[in-house]
């Protein structure tokens, strides 16, 4: 069996004449790196051509949707871009004070060395607290000048461990590195992330659980890629 018939087997949510859904491993990437590791690449090897409809962040786990056919590409992609598309992921975020709730609503940038951050002052972002949770955000006037992103998390608690928290989050817009971004900017930054700990010794707790979205041929589809015992040993548990 070939690496790429193996991850099907193992990895597979769905597949038809249009589409193929996989839960990715943390540690692959979508595309573009070239290497053994690179779904795309793999696949193509394998002689199959696939479109990512859009893509996670190499740590990050889960589900992945790919397009079998260039005709079907547009679709997915353009529900992505109109945001018709439900996506939830969950999280391990460090600390234990986040409230049961809560929506991050503070602008992006891409800094030096193409680093994503949050476009204004750390020192100007406040939290108000209320009874749907606390919001983060910043005034207008501390936003830095430049090319900026509105971008919104939302998050609710699902379990409390001694020092680290079980999150699941909801990307409303979908930047670069938005939940790694959002999560450590308020202090409570994912387990293992290498964007923020150096050399981390787990991998990172961000996992692609679940996703809902319309084929090409109208059928609505939601998928959920239970995580894994790599993530699962991240604790506190995922159910």
């Amino acid at each position: 069996m070939s690496t790429w018939d193996g991850i099907r087997a193992d990895r597979e949510l769905l597949r038809d004449d249009d589409l193929l859904v996989l839960d990715k491993p943390a540690g692959w990437s979508v595309m573009g790196e070239r290497h053994d590791t690179d779904l795309v690449r793999l696949a193509a090897d394998a002689g199959e051509k696939l479109w990512p409809a859009h893509r996670i962040d190499k740590v990050t786990s889960g589900i992945v949707l790919f397009a079998r056919r260039l005709e079907a590409h547009g679709d997915l992609t353009r529900q992505f871009a109109e945001r018709t598309v439900a996506k939830t992921y969950l999280a391990v975020a460090s600390g234990t004070g986040l409230p049961e709730r809560g929506t991050v609503e503070l602008p992006l940038s891409v800094g030096r060395k193409n680093r994503v951050r949050i476009a204004a002052p750390r020192e100007a972002i406040t939290c108000v607290s209320g009874p749907d949770g606390g919001t983060w955000s910043v005034p207008a006037d501390a936003v830095l000048p430049g090319d900026t992103y509105p971008s919104t998390t939302t998050f609710e608690v699902l379990r409390r461990g001694e020092d680290r928290t079980l999150l699941a989050v909801t990307p409303t817009t979908g930047r670069r590195h938005q939940i790694r971004v959002h999560l450590a900017w308020i202090g409570h930054a994912l387990v293992g992330d290498p964007l923020f700990t150096k050399n981390p010794e787990t991998r990172t707790g961000l996992h692609a659980w679940r996703l809902a979205f319309t084929g090409p041929d109208g059928v609505r589809h939601d998928l959920e890629a239970p995580p894994r015992d790599d993530f699962r040993a991240l604790g506190p548990a995922a159910t």
